[in-house]
């Protein structure tokens, strides 16, 4: 194996860089050149790369965001898109390909596998942790510190002005996110797509939780089947007559920011277990968290089923409220 290949894809997320420095060193101690591809699948149909060096990747295991960019491109859907492809890489004479990324980002690594008969490595990077095979994603630990120390100064001025908040956070189609931010933060209740949301049972429980004084956070999903948190908001209020309600949306803050120690270990060991694994012949696997462990498992059997985030948490967080 003398070159690999490697892109970010789809949503960026803290820890990539890290991860792109561990694949690059490692290759580069293993006599292969490591070729990074700008923008995902985008650069590789535009034939867009570069032979990465040591100096590529000095001074970046703590920057978030990707060096390499990344993108969400529908033309690598089609089969002609993933010709053109095809023909870079074979140009290029590429032996194997490492992919940094989401569910998506998979099933186009899957496909290029087929039609190339090229060796292929997925990594999850996603905030979000909605890959079905791994505990954690590159990204979410980050993300969740984030959202906990953005809920904590909410939560002042929550306090400070005796409002109740309403707080939006990523998780379009999971509650990774939300749920797991909402035991950490001390909020009242959480709102999540895994659970069909009762906002005529959300404001009872407001009310008896803030008899006297309304100071609580509510976690919202933007996912929720109830809508997005304005959606939300709009509903609670003629429910809530008496008490101040206001939301805040996070938006892409949750992306952002120099990546957590945990999501650094974690990036940089899948980084150099990726390039292990196609030296070892391995192909179509995606590289998964249990604990301190790293496993592989097909990347058709994570495309093909759903993750869904410990649901039994939310017993935690009702078992903590309490009337005031």
């Amino acid at each position: 194996m003398k070159k690999i290949a490697l892109i970010t894809s789809g949503g960026d997320a803290p820890g990539m860089n890290a991860c792109i420095r561990a694949v690059v060193k490692s290759c580069l101690g293993k006599g292969i050149v490591p070729i990074g591809y700008s923008d995902g699948y985008t650069g590789m149909i535009e034939n867009r790369f570069t032979n990465l060096v040591s100096d590529d990747v000095v001074n970046i295991i703590q920057r978030g965001g990707t060096i390499l960019g990344t993108a969400r491109n529908d033309e690598f859907k089609t089969k002609a898109g993933r010709a053109h492809a095809i023909k870079n890489l074979k140009s290029e004479r590429i032996d194997g390909f490492i992919c940094i990324g989401g569910d998506g980002s998979f099933r186009g690594a899957s496909a290029l596998s087929n039609e190339m008969n090229i060796p292929v490595i997925a990594i999850p990077g996603t905030i979000d942790n909605d890959i079905f095979g791994t505990e954690r994603t590159i990204g979410f630990d980050t993300a969740m510190n984030t959202v906990v120390d953005a809920v904590d100064k909410i939560k002042d001025t929550a306090g400070s002005h005796h409002r109740i908040f309403l707080v939006e956070v990523m998780g379009r189609d999971a509650g990774f996110i939300a749920l797991e931010t909402a035991i950490a933060s001390g909020a009242a209740s959480v709102l999540i797509p895994e659970e069909r949301s009762n906002i005529e049972l959300l404001a009872k429980d407001l009310k008896s939780q803030n008899k006297r004084r309304s100071n609580s956070i509510v976690i919202v999903a933007e996912g929720d089947d109830a809508g997005g948190v304005k959606d939300i908001y709009e509903k609670l209020l003629p429910l809530l007559e008496g008490y101040t309600l206001r939301y805040s949306i996070l938006g892409h803050v949750q992306r952002g920011g120099r990546p957590s120690a945990f999501d650094r270990i974690l990036a940089t060991r899948m980084g150099v277990y990726a390039v292990d694994l196609l030296l070892e012949g391995k192909s179509e696997v995606m590289i998964g968290s249990i604990g301190d462990s790293l496993h592989t498992l097909p990347i058709s059997k994570t495309i093909n089923n759903t993750a869904v985030p410990r649901l039994e948490n939310l017993k935690v967080i009702k078992a903590l409220k309490t009337v005031k």
